[in-house]
């Protein structure tokens, strides 16, 4: 069997069986079974379910990490291939089964004919979609059990044509915040609203103020997005609400503009509050930080990646985030990425439930991991 085939059976299984976070015991079993089979050096439980594999060849002293993804989301899945999701409710709507199939693929291919001399680091990293997999494999002491020069991650993105690639120095993903603003005001009768202070009306402010925080507040070059997802009160039908809760996400790609919008949502909350002459409190925690590439290690993903197709080494940044950034922070870094095709489930949005990973982009994907060791471990 080709390694095509290997690789669409690899995917087709973790697809047909996805684990959320911090529970992928299946996959992660697999992917050591798999490593091994390959000859390499395998290691289980770094970061809870992480699994790490060193591949060493010839007597260079040079190192690579390579990072992929293997958590699912907690989404049903409404495919009707056959390798579709058999957990309900559970579906890999990202593509980390592709992910973590093109990495098998190039461990397999470099251990069997990889002509390069130095340490191949792979890491299998759990739980990446709530942005707490990365953090954990390094309080693990990942880099210092498996010290590496650089360490490079990569995404396939639906509308990309299969064998394009894309990255960019410097910031490549946003980082996300979540907020929650408790607003405390005075309840009361419908029809005697001057006798409290409605939460409501409160709340609707501050939804509309947060808007001008990225439309007059940030610098127009900058990018950043205030959402606000949840409105929540204690109101009833003739009954003014007291209370209300906000709750949102805030994505920016720098440090300083996330600073800047949680510095500015408190000083508008807190502004028209006391307007009011009610109180609240805000609560403004960043989840992911954003991945800031290095220069260099962007250089050399995009020699790579040249090698294979086309690719475009100024991309504009993209607004999702991804926990590789914990990773970026720790050593050298660079994300990729890849193309997923442009048609069909393939096309579809990530996290949609009609979308699924292009079994032709598997040996693209392979083959860039595998030019890109063979490069920097020549």
């Amino acid at each position: 069997m080709s390694l095509l085939q290997d690789m669409m059976t690899w995917r087709h299984d973790f697809h047909a069986h996805p684990e959320l976070g911090f529970n992928e015991h299946r996959t992660a079993a697999r992917v050591a079974a798999l490593l091994e089979s390959f000859g390499l050096e395998v290691h289980r439980g770094i970061g809870r379910t992480g699994v790490v594999g060193v591949l060493q060849k010839g007597n260079g002293t040079g190192s690579i990490g390579l990072r992929a993804d293997m958590d699912a989301l907690p989404i049903h899945e409404t495919n009707g291939f056959a390798h579709k999701s058999q957990t309900d409710g559970v579906m890999h709507a990202c593509g980390h089964d592709g992910h973590t199939t093109m990495l098998l693929g190039a461990a397999k291919t470099l251990a069997d004919s990889g002509d390069f001399s130095g340490r191949v680091v792979f890491l299998f990293q759990p739980n990446e979609e709530h942005g707490e997999g990365a953090p954990e494999m390094l309080a693990d002491g990942v880099f210092d059990k498996f010290n590496v020069d650089m360490v490079f991650g990569m995404h396939n993105i639906p509308g990309m044509e299969v064998g394009t690639f894309a990255t960019r120095a410097g910031p490549i993903c946003a980082s996300e915040a979540l907020f929650e603003i408790e607003i405390t005001a005075q309840g009361g009768h419908a029809a005697l609203p001057h006798m409290g202070v409605d939460a409501i009306v409160v709340g609707a402010e501050i939804v509309n103020a947060l808007q001008t925080i990225v439309s007059r507040k940030l610098d127009p070059s900058l990018n950043g997005v205030v959402s606000i997802t949840e409105f929540e009160t204690d109101g009833k039908r003739n009954v003014l609400p007291g209370r209300a809760v906000l709750r949102g996400d805030a994505r920016a790609l720098t440090p300083e503009v996330n600073s800047t919008i949680e510095a500015r949502m408190r000083q508008v909350v807190q502004g028209i509050c006391m307007a009011h002459g009610v109180s609240a409190t805000v609560r403004y925690e960043t989840i992911f930080p954003a991945v800031i590439n290095d220069t260099s290690a962007a250089v050399d993903a995009v020699q790579a990646a040249e090698h294979l197709g086309h690719v475009n080494g100024a991309c504009a940044p993209k607004l999702f985030s991804e926990d590789f950034a914990h990773f970026a922070a720790a050593k050298p870094a660079c994300f990729m990425l890849m193309g997923n095709g442009m048609t069909g489930a393939h096309a579809q949005p990530l996290h949609s439930a009609d979308y699924d990973f292009n079994d032709k982009a598997l040996e693209v994907g392979a083959a860039y991991w595998v030019a890109l060791v063979e490069q920097q471990l020549a």
